[in-house]
């Protein structure tokens, strides 16, 4: 039976994760990542232009159905990432997987497994996951 691309991926970066087999290492990695993933999209913004934010407070009421929440939420952002900015960021959060998969690793973990609990956790809990 062929692997998942998770259990893969997760014996990959076991193989070739050098350089940081620190506990210390691999967190200070991990945000160093998840923060040029940040930088990269702020990139797309200020210096490419291909999205914008636009930013401003969300019309929600107290007494919103969760369908009229859907309708009335959006990202704050219009336009399309180009070609470029698409590529980096795809490269940025890359690494960042990269390093959480790390992180798995050293705690004994399951790539997987993590991400396979947090879809079912989402999919049951559905609206009541709002973060």
């Amino acid at each position: 039976m062929k692997d998942s691309i998770c259990k893969d991926f997760q014996q990959t970066v076991a193989e070739y994760l050098i350089r940081h087999q620190s506990i210390l290492d691999i967190l200070s990695k991990t945000q160093e990542t998840n923060a040029r993933v940040n930088r990269s999209v702020t990139k797309a913004v200020t210096q490419c232009g291909c999205v914008d934010i636009n930013g401003k407070k969300s019309p929600l009421t107290e007494d919103a159905s969760f369908e009229s929440m859907k309708s009335l939420l959006s990202s704050q952002l219009t336009g399309e990432l180009c070609e470029h900015c698409k590529g980096v960021i795809e490269q940025e959060i890359g690494k960042n997987l990269f390093y959480l998969a790390g992180l798995c690793n050293a705690l004994g973990l399951s790539f997987e497994e993590v991400l396979d609990k947090e879809h079912r956790k989402v999919k049951t809990l559905r609206m009541f996951n709002l973060t």
